[in-house]
């Protein structure tokens, strides 16, 4: 477990900037949007049985949406419609570009959700690390492509996410809200964290930032000694 903000190694490598996506990089819980939107009104309980620890996310996840009737692209406009990032996102992804800093999503929601905020507000080109969807007349099919080997039930990693780019030489920077978001915490250089993940890293002694809006991010990239435009 990582005990320190960041050593005088890691701090001289290049930043790279990991962020989780509901109640993160969007104000809304967007999942949460649609699941009161389209969803089977026993979802609620499904969500209760997942803070119980009753369900894993990827379990709670794949029933609360199972019932769900609306296509994509009927999902995709009302999150465009209802959802919006949060101040500064913006901001922050032109200073990352500017300086060839990576930016990611990271997120154990859907991906067509994600994509299409990130699309309503200009950023379709910022990667997205979640649970790939697929429609059809079926419902929805769920693919996980970041799983740790052994742990496939329990879906996506975004720890794997945090490691594949700090061993690519990356000190990253990663912001989120929830439990999902702790192991990637642990293994991130600087953890923005609010609402539960702030709680749990109190409670383990991880250090972190408190995150209001990607404001707090990047002013913490302005600090950092490696971010001058590359030339």
């Amino acid at each position: 477990m990582r005990t320190t903000e960041s050593s005088s190694g890691s701090v001289s490598l290049r930043p790279a900037v990991l962020t989780d996506f509901d109640d993160t990089a969007a104000e809304q819980n967007v999942a949460e949007l649609l699941l009161l939107k389209y969803g089977d009104p026993t979802w609620t309980e499904v969500r209760s049985r997942f803070r119980a620890g009753e369900l894993t996310l990827k379990d709670y996840q794949e029933i609360a949406f199972r019932d769900i009737l609306a296509d994509r692209d009927t999902m995709q406009g009302y999150v465009k419609q209802q959802a919006n990032l949060r101040p500064h996102f913006g901001e922050m992804v032109s200073y990352c570009q500017e300086r060839d800093i990576p930016v990611a999503v990271v997120s154990a929601g859907l991906d067509f959700y994600i994509e299409a905020l990130l699309e309503k507000e200009g950023f379709p080109q910022v990667p997205v690390y979640a649970v790939n969807t697929t429609f059809s007349e079926t419902g929805i099919s769920y693919h996980y492509h970041h799983t740790r080997p052994g742990k496939e039930h329990m879906g996506n990693s975004k720890s794997l996410i945090v490691e594949r780019y700090r061993s690519q030489g990356h000190h990253v920077f990663y912001a989120g809200d929830g439990r999902s978001d702790f192991e990637a915490a642990e293994r991130a250089d600087v953890v923005f964290a609010h609402k539960v993940l702030a709680e749990e890293c109190r409670r383990q002694s991880i250090p972190f930032r408190p995150f209001a809006h990607f404001g707090d991010v990047l002013s913490a990239l302005r600090e950092h000694p490696q971010n001058s435009v590359r030339t």
